[in-house]
């Protein structure tokens, strides 16, 4: 039997020892690391973005240009509806002067169309997206303390739907640069834009899938971010959280013109490809072939009696062009460029693009069942010529 004294000094010896072996618990899970937190990778969970936000913030801009009034005045302007159809922009259009509404006024002949952007070099480059400017010279661009500046349109590309701007007569803007890698789906976002006309704005959210091929006519994969791109936004940036520019806010999927968290950035390789061409000549030079295709889907390839068939098949062929000279037909189907395969009418695209005015691009391809090749020389693509499903 255990005397009192006794007692107390075991309950206390095992109270002692159950909170030394708790703090140690405690101390261990302090120093434990998870398996995998991403954070090796820079864009996987910062605690807030404010400081990101106030670092970028300075370099976008507001970008408003005049241009000529839509057949329905109220059009938002181009977006990707949910059928795959262009039916609005993320960019915001307002009555020109003159406008009163209602009854039977007359219709205004211009409007203002309201966009985004953002300063690339200290001396006043701007990016933003092609259809805000329509067939404007100019446009007007509001930074982040309010100050207004008339900037010139150097160069407009209807293809990657992006137009270099300059502001002339400073030297100090704050810049951006583009990122050196691109983010990997569930990375962070920081989207900016003039939401609205209302000014700078910012919008958190992740990558939710890349390489998407929306089928618009373009040769470029968006990248697809949840972040909330509203009219107003289009042409404005898309930050990782180092602050380096992911992509340019081009289109959002909505069924009602707002908002659902599903927009589409056109990627930071793509700008840095198509931007110093508008610099140096205005332009975009990419090859031309002057035929109509579509992908071969799991239909197409059984209506042609070949189910493992991939590629691009031909729906029309444009009289006059490289590929009516050199002898492609409709129906047609295309394997392969310069022997490397395709699997899609995007990659004949891209491919085609990329081919120098006046080179000889060699097609493989199927046609009546049986293999079949012949060799194209590629035209050169004129802003007309630019594939009619694209916004302007």
């Amino acid at each position: 039997m255990m005397h009192g004294n006794s007692a107390l000094r075991l309950r206390m010896s095992v109270t002692t020892a159950a909170f030394s072996s708790a703090l140690l618990a405690i101390t261990s899970l302090a120093h434990a690391q998870p398996v995998h937190s991403g954070a090796d990778h820079g864009d996987a969970g910062p605690g807030g973005f404010a400081d990101l936000a106030e670092k970028v913030g300075p370099a976008v801009i507001g970008v408003s240009a005049t241009v000529a009034a839509a057949d329905d005045d109220d059009s938002p302007g181009p977006s990707l509806g949910p059928d795959g159809s262009d039916q609005d922009m993320p960019g915001q259009v307002v009555p020109g002067p003159g406008r009163r509404g209602g009854g039977n006024m007359p219709k205004p002949t211009e409007m203002t169309s309201i966009g985004s952007g953002f300063f690339i070099s200290a001396d006043g480059y701007a990016v933003t997206n092609n259809h805000r400017l329509a067939g404007s010279d100019t446009a007007d661009v509001r930074t982040s303390d309010n100050k207004v500046y008339k900037a010139k349109v150097l160069g407009k590309d209807s293809v990657s739907d992006l137009a270099l701007l300059k502001v002339d007569g400073r030297t100090d803007f704050t810049y951006v640069k583009f990122a050196d890698q691109p983010l990997r789906v569930g990375d962070w976002v920081l989207a900016a834009g003039n939401s609205f006309g209302l000014g700078n704005t910012f919008n958190a959210g992740i990558v939710s899938a890349r390489a998407r091929d929306l089928e618009t006519g373009s040769s470029e994969d968006f990248v697809q971010i949840d972040a909330p791109i509203n009219r107003g936004d289009s042409g404005g940036p898309s930050f990782n959280t180092h602050g380096d520019v992911i992509g340019v806010n081009s289109m959002i999927f909505s069924p009602s013109g707002g908002s659902v968290g599903v927009a589409f950035a056109i990627p930071a390789d793509t700008v840095k490809t198509v931007i110093p061409q508008l610099k140096d000549k205005g332009a975009v030079t990419r090859g031309w072939m002057g035929a109509q295709v579509q992908s071969v889907t799991p239909d197409v390839a059984e209506s042609l009696g070949a189910n493992n068939l991939h590629g691009a098949v031909v729906v029309g062929v444009q009289n006059g062009g490289p590929a009516a000279k050199a002898g492609l037909k409709r129906g047609d189907v295309i394997t392969s460029v310069n022997d490397e395969p395709i699997k899609s009418a995007n990659e004949l695209t891209k491919k085609v693009y990329a081919a120098a005015p006046g080179s000889s691009v060699k097609l493989a391809m199927v046609r009546d069942n049986a293999p079949n090749s012949l060799n194209v020389t590629v035209g050169k693509l004129a802003q007309s010529q630019a594939p009619a499903g694209l916004p302007k």
